[in-house]
């Protein structure tokens, strides 16, 4: 079985993250631990206790908030976002508080919206100040190993390389990983400053001619990909049919839920499902027909989502065209899970297995 960077690589598992190796305590016993992420569109919360096959979700919270909206024309967080943001951290801090969970096992992020707004760092302090959350503005390489880690363990271990994509509100971040001598590495990486609420604001949608509106996105968020410095021999891994993409956001999980006809969402059925690049281009077409007003009819998607979720699909797009692979998996997590793997293996409590006086086993290697 291959290897991630040195984490162990759990097989095909389609619900559950991996297991943190070594940790101590699990079930009943376990010491709960949180996640939150601040993005520019949405505001996430998970509560979670390890077990012996990843964790245990004990509570969870997401709200579309649009902190990043109007960002890109002004520079600046617009009161009425960080109003909603702030709100939204609010239920966050009473969540945490009503769960009992010590601050210390709470990793809370923020990322494009705070990193490129003038005034991000006094929301985030705002934030301390009026509910005691304690937000870190992260940079755009932790942020893409965060997703990474999220989503190891629905890499396929027959594949040579793997492209993670996660499509955020101001940002998509792009981890290309390589299978070498047993073990996934990391060999590239880019954040590419388009999101799903930069695009849509960037291209706002017409009453008529979407063809040519649809294909102007793509073209834009095409632009932002070449920019990426990866291995010359790494894109001959897609074209031949050795390598897989893994997407990590509401972007792919929107399509996937048009693509299995879903009346609800059911992450038990999205989390893990593997769709083909012409599955994903069938979906977005539906989309394109159903026009904002039928898109926010359909349950996976909503009123909130109608009018972003065709620049994720823009997004989705653009990259399958510079890194075309017929193979595209489908992860609802990401960022929030790898926050919490990280934070509990931090936590694991090595075991020491004396085979004789003098020897210890040795332990596995960790991290990403």
């Amino acid at each position: 079985m291959p290897e991630i960077d040195g984490a162990p690589a759990r097989r095909d598992d389609r619900s559950r993250p991996r297991r943190p190796e070594g940790h101590g305590a699990t079930g009943r016993d376990a010491p709960l631990y949180g996640a939150l992420d601040l993005g520019t569109n949405n505001c996430r919360l998970l509560i979670a206790k390890p077990a012996r096959d990843g964790f245990h979700v004990v509570d969870s919270f997401s709200r579309i908030v649009r902190l990043g909206e109007g960002l890109s024309r002004t520079g600046r967080l617009d009161d009425d976002a960080m109003e909603r943001a702030y709100q939204a951290l609010v239920l966050c801090a009473e969540r945490v508080a009503r769960k009992g969970l010590e601050a210390g096992r709470l990793s809370a992020v923020a990322t494009q919206a705070c990193r490129q707004a003038d005034n991000g760092a006094a929301f985030i302090d705002r934030v301390r100040t009026g509910t005691g959350l304690r937000l870190r503005i992260i940079d755009p390489i932790e942020e893409a190993r965060l997703a990474v880690e999220g989503c190891l363990n629905l890499f396929d271990h027959k594949a040579e390389a793997i492209l993670v994509v996660d499509v955020g509100g101001g940002s998509t971040e792009l981890s290309w990983l390589k299978r070498e001598d047993g073990r996934f590495r990391t060999v590239g990486w880019m954040s590419a400053p388009i999101g799903v609420v930069t695009l849509a604001e960037r291209h706002p949608e017409p009453a008529g001619g979407h063809d040519a509106w649809f294909e102007a996105m793509v073209v834009d968020m095409g632009v932002a990909l070449a920019a990426a410095e990866v291995e010359p021999d790494l894109h001959a891994l897609f074209t031949g049919g050795r390598a897989h993409m893994v997407g990590t956001s509401g972007a792919i999980t929107s399509l996937a839920g048009i693509h299995l006809g879903l009346d609800r969402y059911q992450r038990n059925r999205v989390d893990g499902l593997w769709m083909t690049r012409a599955d994903c281009e069938r979906a977005t077409e539906t989309l394109q027909r159903l026009g904002p007003t039928g898109r926010a009819a359909e349950a996976c998607i909503g009123p909130d989502r109608a009018d972003l979720v065709l620049a994720g699909a823009a997004i989705m797009a653009a990259v399958q065209r510079a890194w075309p692979c017929e193979r595209v998996r489908v992860a609802d997590r990401g960022l929030r899970e790898g926050l919490l793997l990280q934070r509990m293996r931090e936590d694991r409590r090595p075991t020491r297995r004396r085979r004789n006086r003098g020897r210890t086993r040795p332990q596995p290697p960790v991290g990403t």
